[in-house]
């Protein structure tokens, strides 16, 4: 028989060049190898050896170069996560899943903490609008799902697992009729933070009532350091002392009600409040001019050993520095009414996708890293956050998150905050009247009826 050569050619023929704005274009190099052989006599088995000499004719190596279209179609995603330590975090875990992911990386923007508050309005009715944006679990996510500008998300609910890996309670304020819009991925407490060395250089002993409190500025004060920082730069952080004497005078659902329209800011109940505030300036608890200073900035004086305590969120820890972190520890606000149920912060934050948005299958499917158990677990080991599934291993919690979560577990309710629980239009003018008060707190009534006149208009009561 004679032999016949064998040719082999491989052509890849573009036929047009897509337009600028189509898919873009990579070219891979891909090896070929081609291996044919021909014999006169087939007597050659699989790992058997060969019985008769054969001629083999090979086809070399060829190598060509193909010329692939990829489809590249990134998810926008806005964030607020502006301060050091959580953006860190995040640029990473953005940075792996877009590694993992390179058809659908991640364009990534982070905008200041405050202006995002102001600017997320103008993103929600943009054309299209960011794909995924940060949050604030509760009433904050609620006033745009009920605009219609967040997207339902149950069906990434289902098919992650969550319904089952997260507790029942992030669901419930993540839902709402019926349809989950919200992934919460993190919580943390709210607590008074303090310096334990300051405290036993003075006798001090964390208080447990409201008494004890005051007579602990009046000892810090009296030893020429400031007892309270706090900085209200940003009003928020001042709304915090709201939340806790109005929970603690009148208890979480009194202030729950207040915080949606359904009770009075003239109530003498929430007067009371007010007046037990001035408690704290008559024994002059707080730094001078708090509103120079954003909430960072008044960590410094208790980096600095100027001051001793600091009614703020666990995520305080971040700012504080390293060689003093063993001696910051917390306690629970003092007892004001030992017959009032006790009622604690616990902001939960996490992320939505815009009703808007121009990518919700990608947006869908990031999503689905930022609440796995690798991404929470990421969460724990960088940032100290409490996660919200239930898979991450809890030896990973430090003593002080340990204790975090004790103290919000043996609390009668948890609310989320001043600023998330009531609408975005009552907590501006509530927060603005609490400025007020800082600045002249003889002006209770006044600032109390221009409360109850926001109210009114913006909850609609006659």
């Amino acid at each position: 028989m004679k032999k016949t050569p064998l040719y082999f050619t491989f052509v890849l023929a573009l036929l047009m060049l897509l337009a600028a704005c189509q898919p873009q274009v990579i070219t891979e190099t891909v090896e070929v190898e081609v291996t044919r052989v021909v014999t006169e006599t087939e007597t050659v088995v699989e790992e058997v050896e060969v019985v008769k000499e054969v001629e083999v004719e090979k086809v070399v190596e060829t190598e060509v170069e193909v010329e692939k279209i990829v489809e590249v179609n990134p998810v926008v995603f806005n964030s607020y996560s502006s301060d050091p330590v959580v953006r860190a975090f995040e640029e990473k875990m953005v940075a792996a899943y877009s590694d993992a992911n390179p058809n659908s990386p991640v364009q990534h923007t982070i905008v200041n903490h405050e202006d995002f508050k102001q600017a997320i309005r103008a993103y929600l009715v943009a054309e299209p609008a960011p794909d995924v944006l940060t949050w604030f679990a509760g009433n904050r996510a609620r006033f745009f799902i009920d605009k219609g500008q967040i997207l339902p998300i149950s069906d990434v609910w289902e098919e992650e697992g969550w319904n089952e890996d997260f507790p029942k309670g992030f669901r419930a304020m993540s839902e709402v009729d019926g349809e989950v819009y919200f992934l919460p991925t993190s919580w943390y407490w709210w607590a008074i933070f303090y310096r334990t060395d300051i405290f036993e250089e003075y006798g001090i002993t964390p208080p447990e009532t409201w008494d004890e409190l005051i007579a602990a500025c009046e000892t810090l004060d009296g030893a020429g350091l400031i007892p309270i920082t706090i900085g209200t730069k940003f009003r928020w952080t001042a709304a915090a002392w709201f939340d806790y004497l109005n929970m603690r005078i009148n208890g979480p659902q009194f202030h729950i009600d207040l915080m949606l329209g359904k009770e009075s800011y003239t109530d003498p109940r929430v007067k009371e409040v007010f007046v037990k505030w001035t408690e704290l300036f008559d024994a002059n608890c707080f730094i001078d001019d708090a509103a120079a200073y954003s909430w960072q900035e008044a960590v410094d004086p208790l980096n600095q050993g100027d001051a001793a305590m600091y009614l703020m969120g666990q995520f305080v820890m971040d700012p504080i520095a390293d060689e003093i972190e063993d001696k910051i520890d917390f306690f629970q606000f003092p007892i004001i009414d030992p017959s009032v149920p006790i009622g604690e912060d616990a902001p939960t934050d996490g992320f939505f996708i815009a009703a808007n948005a121009a990518n919700p299958e990608g947006a869908k499917e990031l999503l689905g890293y930022m609440g796995s158990l690798e991404a929470q677990t990421l969460m724990v080991e960088e940032m100290g956050r409490l996660p919200t599934h239930n898979g991450v291993d809890s030896s990973l919690f430090t003593p002080q998150q340990q204790k975090g979560i004790e103290l919000i577990n043996k609390a009668d309710m948890v609310v989320q905050f001043f600023d998330r629980d009531t609408t975005p239009e009552m907590a501006d003018v509530g927060m603005n009247g609490m400025m007020a008060f800082w600045d002249d707190p003889t002006q209770i009534d006044a600032i109390l009826e221009e409360l109850e006149a926001a109210r009114l208009e913006i909850f609609g009561e006659e």
